[in-house]
């Protein structure tokens, strides 16, 4: 079958080829509402599809993301994929995924990577940026927004939760139950610190222990951030002798791992362990008890991500927001692992189900009037 062309179209449709590029891409010319109407059966007659690839070319961009995540087997950067990926495909984008494996090398490689691929733009979520990535990241010039952590070093936009906040709720709620030496399971050792949203959340763990006039010494433990490593270091702490009868953990899938190490050990949750997690992923309120956590709204900040991304008018900060960062609010999920009588009877709720992404994609894809 022979390709149908946009020259084809403009001959059915009695126009130019130019105005047929104004219709199929909304512009950059506007094109009176009979001559539009033309296109538009003409498009639909012959199947006409545009040819991205040769856009891609001529502008040197494509309609793709590049999106940068640790380990997309964990829940939450899972989630948080998805949501950018329905988020993107509300703009007509679609989402290029790579794993960096929490290495800088692997990330660098996504990075060249994508770039010669034209992607619109970057998204990068990581865990501290080491310095031969804030080096990369300054000298390009695709857009990049960082997301989930932040850089004081890196002037690039930034949507992120208020960590620290979060944290500092979470513990506080530990102490209201009465416990007088709340733990912390925080990152690894070797985690980065600038930036890093699990030293945030250790400095919110920090902050509210002196609120209540509490010391920390001896109370802060350092775990991987995946549940299966968690749980090895779980069942050590719990078998040594004083261990703690709360623990706030830095992410949900620690808990998950504290969780299992507790029920293996005979250790009640919550009688004789309150467990707070962080993040809210699905899973936690799924979990043997359900586990309190702090949440935020991806698919808000997966969203305004995608804005910033593709929309070079925002670069101005919004009222009461500074420099390029959009913090968004934590707020605690209470449901049984803190201890509570009562839990949430509001929990944060399941995304309204609607078409798959790629279906989303292909409808912002298709010609649209404009005004």
């Amino acid at each position: 079958m022979t390709k149908v062309t946009r020259d084809d179209v403009a001959r059915l449709a009695g126009t130019s080829s130019a105005v047929v590029s104004y219709v199929v891409n909304n512009g950059p010319r506007p094109v009176s509402a009979e001559k539009r109407r033309r296109v538009l059966e003409a498009v639909r007659e012959l199947g006409y599809r545009p040819d991205r690839v040769a856009q891609a070319m001529a502008s040197r961009r494509t309609d793709l993301l590049g999106l940068i995540v640790p380990d997309a087997r964990q829940p939450f950067f899972g989630e948080i994929t998805h949501a950018l990926e329905r988020a993107a495909a509300d703009r007509g984008k679609m989402v290029l995924v790579g794993n960096s494996d929490y290495q800088e090398d692997c990330e660098l490689r996504y990075l060249h990577a994508f770039l010669g691929m034209r992607v619109s733009a970057l998204i990068l979520v990581s865990l501290g940026l080491g310095d031969r990535i804030a080096a990369e990241l300054d000298t390009m010039d695709t857009r990049v927004v960082l997301m989930h952590e932040r850089s004081a070093s890196v002037r690039k936009f930034a949507v992120v939760t208020d960590d620290v906040e979060g944290a500092r709720i979470a513990t506080r709620h530990l102490l209201q139950h009465g416990h007088t030496a709340v733990a912390c399971l925080g990152g690894p050792e070797s985690a980065p610190v600038a930036g890093d949203p699990v030293a945030d959340h250790v400095e919110g763990w920090r902050k509210a222990m002196a609120d209540a006039g509490r010391p920390t010494d001896g109370l802060l433990f350092h775990a991987p951030y995946n549940r299966y490593d968690t749980y090895e270091a779980a069942l050590r702490l719990l078998a040594a002798p004083g261990r703690p009868t709360a623990v706030f953990c830095s992410t949900d899938d620690q808990a998950i791992g504290l969780l299992r190490a507790a029920r293996e050990l005979g250790v009640d949750v919550p009688g004789e362990l309150a467990v707070v997690g962080f993040d809210d992923v699905k899973e936690a309120a799924m979990t043997d008890p359900p586990l309190t956590t702090v949440a935020s709204d991806r698919e808000a900040m997966a969203r305004k991500a995608v804005d910033m991304a593709l929309d070079p008018e925002l670069d101005a900060a919004t009222p009461g927001e500074t420099d390029r960062t959009r913090r968004f609010p934590s707020r605690l999920v209470v449901r049984a692992s803190c201890g509570c009588p009562n839990p949430d009877p509001n929990p944060t709720p399941d995304p309204t189900p609607d078409p798959a992404p790629t279906s989303r994609f292909l409808a912002a894809q298709a010609p649209r009037a404009t005004d």
